[in-house]
């Protein structure tokens, strides 16, 4: 039968499912399928904390959006078009993040009669079969019977046959979208090439989800979304702990550093880890240790030996690395501690996103132990961002934390990558011999830059004593007087606090320069804020925004920015941290936005509250 075909201009789709469905999968390919052809995206996965939680509950819910469009977008959209559930615990999980009129494509063998009661219905209550769906398109398909059929001739056990249920669905949306399936085709001869059955039922699944929606007469419309406004260039789909990997590997090249990752496994960092490890035709190394003192501690010997080091964690890991970093602070050494923020305290939710360590890099340290704070705003924003807190970490001697969080390292967009030649190189610079006049090494004689001389062991003549004890100033031996104990504190927080000569100055990302309200934000906040103040800003309101990567320091200009406007607001996924530094610091009464739900803050409440102020 002949369909008409409908351009869109913007399209939220959710692949929800029980945790064993493969929505995780199934988002990722039609995400790397709608990369590649050049329509702008953003994507949120969002999956249980348990590896296997209990089959067809609320709890074991698994999903992942995906908004795609032909105009620039920066968020993942806040509510979806199309629910793709596979079960009744799909459904009534996600039934409020549909739109009105949105379209449901429900797999109603997920909805039999255990299925229902594994989600909480009432005895004989089946939204599929009453009017409790009546604001909705549903689209109702045996996903599960219409999979075993076509995988009939295969010898496989139904169970094994059930698992390839999502790329039936897959290829139906493809159908759905004009997609063409070659990318997925590809890919799964590529991921199960060695085992053929498995490829086969998978290629064959796709095939007759394409095929259902080519032939069946219930649908009578496809749909077309063309590629996006974007600048010239050569893009990939990228996701937050990939370009992490990647900007750490840029930098030791471009700092002829050989990089070290000292790391303990945890939700949501363990993926820079992964990573890593693929890349030793670099000259990575990554350890795996049997606990975070050890994972840093390795990552404070390759520093004190001139590697780059590097340790990875999230909130939990962090507070057990503190001891460490006040080592690291006391000996004013490269590191870098990457902190992929997660909903606390405690294990807390550990694959929910929060914005919740921004206080503990801060202060979460005995004594006085400052530290400069680095933050990335978006998954290819990690790559510029990690580049340029190890640039500080290895100019400035010192540790360094760089914060990311579960929504961006999780996400993905577009990414046009730069090319080598395009980074800046930085300069490392290690202590030869010594000096005119040195008699002997003296380790913590300064630079302008209140900056101390990177000795490598081994090197003759530069021997020299380490470790956590307070050090004379200069000689860099133990010493407990109070004077000079004074004169070491103030010492490392000026040299933090004079990098601020060193960074850029913060600038406007959207909105005038003086006027109403400026919106301040940091972290993942950022597509949520940008989004918004541009609707603002067509609707005639006088706002702006501004987006914060350097945490500590600030940008030396950041107080007079803060004074051209009538109100800052300062939307954060916490309980309120970044306002409480900035009314410390600039004496500037902010007003918070705060939202601790483990989800991103959408833009459609964040428009509400904005207009409260203009």
């Amino acid at each position: 039968m002949k369909r008409k075909e409908e351009l869109l201009q913007d399209v939220v789709i959710k692949f929800a499912g029980d945790s064993g469905d493969g929505m995780q999968l199934t988002g990722s390919q039609f995400t790397n399928n709608t990369a590649l052809m050049g329509i702008d995206l953003a994507t949120f996965p969002d999956f249980p904390a348990e590896i296997r939680a209990p089959i067809g509950t609320l709890p074991g819910v698994s999903g992942y959006q995906l908004r795609f469009s032909s105009d620039r977008i920066y968020t993942p959209g806040d509510a979806c078009d199309v629910l793709v559930a596979m079960n009744a615990a799909a459904l009534k999980a996600n039934l409020t993040a549909i739109k009105k009129g949105g379209k449901i494509i429900a797999n109603i063998d997920g909805f039999d009669s255990r299925n229902l009661r594994l989600a909480n219905y009432p005895e004989g209550e089946n939204p599929l079969e009453n009017d409790s769906l009546s604001s909705y398109e549903v689209i109702k398909m045996d996903v599960t019977k219409m999979t075993r059929e076509a995988l009939k001739d295969i010898q496989m056990g139904m169970k094994e046959k059930d698992r390839a249920k999502n790329m039936f669905v897959l290829g139906f949306l493809y159908w759905m979208y004009n997609r063409d399936m070659e990318t997925t085709i590809q890919f799964l001869k590529d991921k199960f090439g060695k085992k053929a059955e498995i490829m086969d039922s998978n290629i064959k699944a796709l095939q007759a989800g394409y095929n259902y929606g080519d032939t069946t007469e219930t649908f009578s419309t496809t749909y077309k979304v063309e590629k996006a406004k974007m600048e010239p260039g050569i893009y990939r789909s990228i996701m937050g702990n990939q370009a992490v990997a990647l900007g750490l590997i840029a930098a030791s090249e471009k700092s002829g550093l050989p990089l070290f990752l000292g790391s303990y496994p945890i939700t949501p960092a363990s993926d820079i880890l992964h990573e890593l490890s693929k890349y030793k035709n670099f000259g990575v190394r990554t350890f795996q240790a049997e606990d975070e003192i050890a994972a840093i501690s390795s990552a404070i010997g390759a520093s004190y030996g001139g590697l780059l080091g590097v340790t990875t964690t999230s909130g939990p890991g962090m507070a057990l690395k503190a001891e460490a970093m006040g080592l690291a602070v006391m000996l004013e050494i490269p590191l870098l501690i990457i902190d992929i923020q997660r909903g606390g305290p405690s294990t807390g939710l550990p694959t929910k996103t929060e914005q919740s360590d921004l206080l503990q890099a801060y202060y979460g340290r005995n004594g006085e132990c400052p530290m400069p704070v680095i933050s990335a705003s978006t998954p290819s924003d990690c790559f510029d961002a990690v580049f340029e807190a190890v640039r500080i970490s290895i100019q400035h001697m010192t540790p360094v934390i760089f914060l990311s969080d579960g929504y961006i390292a999780n996400g993905a967009e577009p990414w046009k990558f730069p090319q080598s030649a395009d980074l800046k190189a930085i300069e490392v610079t290690f202590k030869k011999g010594l000096d005119e006049g040195e008699e002997k090494l003296q380790p913590y004689k300064r630079d302008e830059k209140l900056v101390r001389p990177w000795a490598i062991p081994g090197t003759p003549g530069l021997e020299h004593r380490i470790g956590g004890l307070e050090k004379q100033d200069v000689t860099g031996n133990v010493n407990y007087e109070p004077d000079n104990h004074q004169h070491m504190v103030k010492t490392r927080q000026a040299k933090v606090d004079m990098i601020a000569n060193y960074i850029p100055e913060q600038t406007i990302d959207n909105g005038p320069a003086k006027g109403k309200l400026l919106v301040l934000g940091w972290g993942s906040t950022y597509g949520s804020i940008k989004s918004a103040v541009t609707d603002c800003l067509e609707q005639g309101y006088s706002v702006a925004h501004a987006h914060l990567r350097h945490m500590r320091p600030f940008p030396k200009n950041l107080g007079e920015i803060l004074r051209n406007y009538d109100h800052v607001l300062i939307p954060e996924i916490n309980n309120g941290q970044l306002i409480k530094i900035i009314r410390d610091v600039y004496f500037v009464d902010a007003k918070g936005y705060n939202k601790i739900k483990g989800t991103p803050i959408t833009k459609g409440e964040l428009m509400e509250e904005i207009k409260k102020y203009v």
